[in-house]
């Protein structure tokens, strides 16, 4: 049975996946044994029966997926993937003392330059965990743009925004507002992307300047992403200033709504997440990072009970040492059964949170995160011969509980294969390896 109906053209495809279990992440949960997925020029036109779609689109290059499970991409819904350059330098630490080492470093380190070749490897590691795409918030997001569009990979980012004393782009805030003006103005419209802005938190930016910033991004229909409640300390340190909790005060300030995506909210109150599915502001979990820091674990059951949308992240290098989102997907589907319920995060939830409710949190689950006719072709192919992943019950098990990122075996982004075999087909890892090496012996941190 063909599970998504192909356009009304005629026939035709330039890659058909095929051969192995389809897991489409559809609302339906569909999963298609023996299964295929055609793509026309990045898009998904069907997906269906493989013996059905090798007879219906048989000049199509082939990618033999037998003994494989194909799924959706995997959607990092919050990262800082040039933090590649610092991992294992901030290990062990709480998060107000990882932030006071990494903003000093960070200040001496980064260039246009030095982001490119971190990104590279962050890149690289990404393509090989089955990451198709992710939100970064970073300095120099031209420089990470321009690496990930040679790649062929799908980055969101844009204009960061941090009231400090020495920003590592040597844009004072004043300043920003009309340079980030200039670069949304500057955007093309692309399928599976949209214009993002990044505020980075209420304890680094004011009420008025969240608000300015608020404004420009909804001026331009671009997604606002911003830290907040990430742990009690940060919580205390905004309500001490301004008299309100963080998402308190952004909802204060008329920011919450479906354009707003905020990373952790860990340190959250009943009100604040009725709030939130209220207003239909989506949340990054980023569970490996939030442990890591000790800042808590994030109230996820209750926040997916109230409707929030939930999307998974990796946070950055440094403090979560991984840019694997299949770690982020296993570990949110085991953290909240701490407190009893085995059913609190099922391994469906957490899969989707992986895929499809991530695409949600971009406001691009029209595009991603699901295979279906019509959506961009950002899809993976894992590997289930390895004796960890056996036998093969239930897909959604294995991946939320036993798949490793050395299992993906090839990922595409808009129908472009990324990887194949393992191989990275787009970037030069040995070079890229080899760069940011004689990058970080050069540098000179304190």
């Amino acid at each position: 049975m063909t599970v998504t109906v192909p356009s009304q053209r005629p026939a035709s495809a330039d890659l058909l996946i095929h051969g192995g279990d389809v897991l489409t992440v559809d609302e339906a949960g569909t999963i298609v044994p023996d299964g295929a997925v055609a793509v026309r020029d990045g898009e998904i036109v069907e997906v269906g029966p493989a013996e059905e779609l090798r007879t219906r689109y048989a000049g199509a290059e082939t990618l033999d997926a037998t003994g494989c499970l194909v799924l959706p991409g995997l959607v990092n819904a919050h990262t800082h993937l040039a933090m590649t350059l610092l991992r294992g330098r901030a290990d062990d630490v709480t998060l107000q003392g990882f932030l006071e080492r990494v903003i000093r470093w960070e200040s001496e380190l980064l260039s246009a330059e030095n982001v490119a070749t971190a990104i590279r490897v962050a890149i690289a590691e990404s393509v090989r965990a089955g990451v198709t795409s992710a939100l970064d918030m970073y300095w120099f997001h031209e420089a990470a743009e321009r690496v990930a569009r040679e790649a062929g990979w799908r980055l969101h980012t844009g204009p960061t925004f941090m009231d400090v004393p020495d920003p590592a782009d040597g844009i004072a805030y004043e300043d920003r507002l009309a340079w980030a003006r200039r670069d949304l103005a500057s955007r093309a419209p692309r399928p599976g992307t949209r214009p993002v802005l990044f505020a980075h938190s209420a304890y680094t930016l004011s009420p008025e300047q969240l608000t300015e910033i608020a404004a420009l991004a909804r001026e331009f229909g671009a997604l606002l992403h911003i830290h907040a409640a990430e742990n009690a300390t940060e919580v205390a340190t905004v309500e001490v200033r301004y008299g309100k909790r963080p998402v308190e005060l952004l909802d204060s300030l008329g920011l919450l709504g479906p354009d707003l995506l905020l990373a952790h909210t860990v340190d959250l109150t009943g009100a604040e997440i009725a709030a939130l599915a209220r207003t239909g502001t989506s949340v990054a979990h980023c569970p490996v990072s939030n442990l890591k820091l000790g800042c808590g674990i994030a109230p996820v059951p209750r926040m997916l009970s109230a409707g929030v949308t939930v999307g998974l992240g990796t946070d950055g290098a440094v403090s979560s040492n991984s840019l694997d989102v299949l770690r982020s997907l296993g570990l949110a589907a085991l953290v909240h059964k701490a407190d009893g319920d085995p059913t609190a995060v099922g391994a469906e939830q957490a899969v989707r949170m992986a895929t499809i409710e991530g695409a949600r949190a971009l406001g691009l689950d029209d595009h991603l995160g699901s295979l279906e006719a019509g959506k961009r072709a950002d899809l993976i192919v894992l590997d289930l011969g390895g004796p960890h992943l056996a036998p093969r019950h239930d897909p959604w098990s294995t991946l939320a509980y036993a798949a490793r990122a050395e299992d993906v075996r090839d990922t595409l982004v808009d129908g472009r294969v990324l990887m194949r075999g393992r191989t990275l087909t787009t970037l030069d890892e040995g070079a890229a390896l080899t760069d940011l090496a004689a990058l970080v012996s050069r540098a000179d941190l304190v």
